[in-house]
């Protein structure tokens, strides 16, 4: 991995959980069952939550810019859940959700003058990241991808608290890092559930994790068929060489596609993020809320 590489992958490292609180926090659950979902499950709030900066869509269009989830999972949430709250409704709800989230989490620190400087940093570099990106390999072999979340989620207003600018930041740089990872998995040849199979293959979560996504045995298994006759798995589900190959090709090339807003940023403004992350990061981690083992292989890749 290049030194800029490492650089980027450490940014997503330190923003996924800060931005993850919003599908875990009680007070998010909270805030989803005033709007009228169940919250027994966290399925019909997480697809409200992350879908409605996309609009009333329908479930194809959620299965392609979420792209990890099987379709018959989709459709038991989407279109019906804007039935349940249009997605104005969402948003509104969302960011009061986050605000309660982190006050809960952070106290009065929210208030106080390194969120401030962190959230503006912060936002530099979402703005950087322009309507969606991924580059070239989005434009060029990928005109969907302009799309997005990263684009959705980047034409938003701005908050203007600054522990909600953050927040919004980090979901902006997420999502366009996810928009770029599709591109990269597309590149690679790999097909939705052909990319979980590979990511559990090379040890990112075990298997079982990726059971949430709502594949089934019969396809998970088909998709370890096609992997091995690729000669990218092997028999007892562990990746080859090769698998271990591409998995890595895939990750640099996310790497690659999410570096714009850091070099628009600056190394002294990332290293100062950086820094100042570094206590809400351990805050979020040891609360308790997210789970010590998920889907996007943070903290394995």
């Amino acid at each position: 991995m290049t030194g800029e590489a490492a650089r980027v992958r450490q940014m997503w490292h330190l923003l996924e959980p800060l931005h993850a609180v919003l599908y875990y926090a009680p007070e998010a659950f909270e805030e989803a069952a005033a709007l009228g979902y169940d919250t027994e499950e966290r399925w019909s709030s997480y697809f409200a939550w992350r879908a409605a900066p996309l609009g009333a869509v329908g479930a194809a269009e959620v299965v392609r810019t979420f792209h990890s989830f099987a379709p018959v999972m989709v459709d038991g949430y989407v279109p019906d859940g804007w039935a349940t709250a249009d997605p104005d409704a969402v948003l509104a709800a969302r960011l009061r959700a986050v605000d309660r989230a982190y006050r809960a989490l952070f106290g009065d620190r929210v208030e106080g003058p390194e969120f401030a400087e962190a959230a503006a940093l912060a936002r530099r570099a979402a703005e950087a990241a322009g309507p969606g990106v991924p580059g070239d390999l989005g434009v060029a072999k990928h005109p969907g991808a302009l799309s997005g979340l990263g684009a959705a989620n980047s034409a938003l207003p701005w908050p203007d608290a600054p522990h909600l600018t953050l927040w919004h930041a980090a979901t902006v740089l997420r999502e366009h890092r996810g928009d770029g990872h599709i591109a990269a998995l597309a590149e690679a040849g790999l097909d939705p559930v052909e990319s979980l199979v590979s990511f559990a293959a090379v040890g990112a979560a075990a298997p079982e994790v990726f059971a949430s996504r709502g594949w089934s045995a019969a396809e998970w298994g088909a998709a370890r068929q096609r992997l091995r006759e690729r000669g990218l798995l092997a028999a007892d589900g562990t990746a080859t060489d090769a698998g271990r190959e591409l998995r890595a090709k895939v990750e640099l090339r996310t790497d690659e596609e999410a570096a714009a807003p850091w070099r628009a940023l600056g190394e002294a403004g990332r290293e100062r993020l950086a820094g100042l992350l570094g206590e809400p990061w351990l805050e979020v981690i040891g609360s308790g809320l997210l789970p010590s083992e998920n889907t996007l292989g943070i903290g394995k890749v």
